[in-house]
């Protein structure tokens, strides 16, 4: 009787597995190794404007979440390189999405003005006599001829929810925007340039609110 003599199969034995495949196995094995690439994530960072001393009005306003263009709604920090070309820069993000961002900050600076009887969040379940609602039309970075530059682009409604008929409610409708030049073509001078952005945008918006709430309230 003939003997059969077992023998231990294994990946590298295997008649059928072959030697390129063992080698990208340990390739990948040794890459996991590897620890992984940190992501740097921002905010905007800038001192609440400053209005000019008015006398606070008795009604309350209601911020309303930002809604977001399709081309930036999403947490990655844009550049515009060239006409008709976009690009977004690798392992850096904003911290939440623009428009939550833009929110935020318009929430904060409302409050610290003083220029309201109450400033109400998006999730209050009350409601103030006014209320903002808004967009964030473009938020990027632009790599023009004569420098970089960081372009923030927003627009606002202001609505009076006291007035019943719908044609009454709109009491102004604006678009905003600011260009400021960046002291570098880095994801941290981005920053710094669409905060100076903001925070220039937002001492407009708040003067033209309190500006034309105070006029319905007469």
């Amino acid at each position: 009787m003939t003997k059969v003599h077992n023998r231990r199969s294994g990946p590298g034995s295997h008649p059928g597995f072959p030697q390129a495949a063992v080698l990208l196995l340990f390739l990948l094995l040794a890459g996991c190794g590897k620890p992984p690439t940190l992501v740097q994530k921002y905010m905007f960072e800038y001192p609440p404007p400053v209005p000019r001393a008015s006398q606070p009005l008795k009604d309350a306003i209601k911020v309303e979440s930002f809604a977001v263009a399709q081309a930036f709604n999403s947490t990655a920090m844009i550049y515009r390189p060239d006409a008709y070309k976009s690009e977004a820069y690798t392992y850096h993000r904003w911290r939440v999405s623009p428009g939550y961002l833009v929110t935020d900050y318009l929430l904060r600076d409302l409050r610290k003005s003083g220029l309201f009887q109450a400033v109400l969040p998006p999730t209050s379940a009350d409601n103030g006599r006014f209320q903002v609602e808004g967009g964030v039309e473009e938020i990027q970075e632009i790599d023009a001829p004569d420098g970089w530059k960081a372009s923030l682009a927003l627009n606002i409604t202001l609505l009076d929810l006291k007035e019943k008929e719908i044609t009454r409610r709109v009491v102004f409708q604006k678009g905003y925007r600011a260009e400021e030049p960046l002291t570098e073509k880095t994801p941290a001078g981005l920053a710094q340039g669409m905060s100076r952005a903001m925070e220039r945008l937002s001492g407009e918006i708040i003067t033209d609110l309190y500006q034309a709430a105070r006029k319905r309230e007469k």
